[in-house]
């Protein structure tokens, strides 16, 4: 399997992002944005965290201009797998390859910690290795992680099973840390090949580091 990860200036999980899917077993290559074509044997696009162009003006409002987004789009229109994960969700949200948008959290602050989630629907390549309802925990770290989608949007979400993740404490209930619409924490498109959410599960790869939830999860795109 060949995972594709995009690099931005300012993006800083690429590595991270690099490791984890090595550890699974996968080929990776990391892109320059400004490249015009992403590689033909991708199986799997990852847009991966940070702050690319210093999350100026808006983030991922500046990305979405970068060169290589046309190719982004081109591929997933095509029905490949994209997964955006933190400044990636950002990225794809202004790009409009994901509905919605991410706002700064409530507070006002910067959140770095682990924070538990529920798989809300897992009839996707992503989180098919792992139960609904199933409860992980998965590191946060940001502060644009308020997810906005207005009424009509959050029924399509509903509707379409959309929504893949929500924060909540260790046992389930709603635990919500930034103030997003419905304590989501991540979602896919109607087609169910573009990804993305917030939390990081690159950096949940081994016990030592605090959880190994992140396994399962990226696991789900071996299969691509």
């Amino acid at each position: 399997m060949k995972v594709t990860i995009l690099q931005f200036p300012g993006t800083n999980c690429e590595y991270d992002t690099q490791h984890a899917f090595k550890e699974l077993g996968a080929d990776t290559e990391i892109v320059w944005h400004k490249a015009q074509t992403i590689p033909e044997d991708t199986n799997l696009l990852v847009v991966a965290g940070g702050f690319s162009y210093g999350d100026y003006l808006r983030s991922g409002a500046i990305a979405k201009f970068s060169p290589v987004m046309k190719a982004v789009t081109a591929y997933a229109n095509n029905g490949g797998k994209v997964l955006g994960i933190c400044n990636g969700f950002q990225v794809l949200t202004e790009a409009g390859l994901l509905p919605g948008a991410l706002k700064r959290n409530d507070g006002l602050h910067f959140i770095s910690k682990h924070h538990h989630l529920k798989v809300i629907n897992n009839d996707n390549i992503f989180l098919e290795k792992l139960s609904n309802n199933a409860i992980v925990n998965i590191p946060i770290a940001h502060h644009d992680g308020n997810y906005f989608i207005d009424a009509d949007g959050l029924k399509e979400l509903e509707k379409n099973n959309q929504i893949l993740l929500k924060y909540t404490d260790a046992d389930g209930a709603i635990q919500n840390p930034n103030g997003s619409v419905s304590s989501i924490a991540g979602i896919c498109n109607k087609q169910k090949n573009v990804f993305g959410l917030m939390p990081h599960p690159e950096r949940a790869m081994e016990l030592i580091l605090g959880s190994d939830d992140g396994v399962n999860m990226l696991k789900g795109f071996l299969n691509t």
